[in-house]
């Protein structure tokens, strides 16, 4: 089965000068986990919620807060991102994800086609409802 089945086709993206407060408020608006760095509607880096949290000062947002802390959200996506991206094609197979999901430290993999435009997004979750879909059909 491909990932065409299982992806999904909403994917958030950024650009590389937007700021780290935007993205933030991107997050929280959308509950998603990953935003997609893009420049010409080509992937060119990818932001997790964890990187957002790491570069962002522990302090914004609570009384001992500095002007250091409240400038740690006018850094660019561009400065965060990590730029290389690990993707797949819609055609790859959902073995070639968990295999990627496996052996390198990722939860999520960018679905791009050939002039590497973002057409979706699959998770580890996608697969892990992918395989509980296939285990509850068999039973029935």
């Amino acid at each position: 089965m491909s990932l065409a089945e299982i992806m999904s086709t909403r994917v958030v993206s950024v650009h590389l000068d937007d700021s780290i407060q935007s993205l933030r408020e991107l997050f929280d608006a959308t509950g998603f986990h990953h935003l997609l760095v893009v420049q010409n509607n080509r992937v060119e880096g990818i932001i997790s919620d964890r990187d957002l949290l790491k570069n962002i000062s522990p302090f914004v947002d609570t009384i001992s807060e500095k002007q250091r802390d409240r400038a740690t959200l006018d850094r660019r996506a561009h400065q965060i991102m990590t730029r290389e991206v690990i993707t797949l094609s819609p055609q790859h197979k959902i073995v070639d994800a968990i295999h990627l999901f496996n052996n390198h430290k990722i939860s999520c993999i960018p679905v791009v086609n050939a002039e590497k435009q973002p057409v979706g997004m699959v998770s580890w979750r996608d697969v892990m409802a992918f395989m509980e879909q296939r285990v509850q059909a068999k039973k029935a």
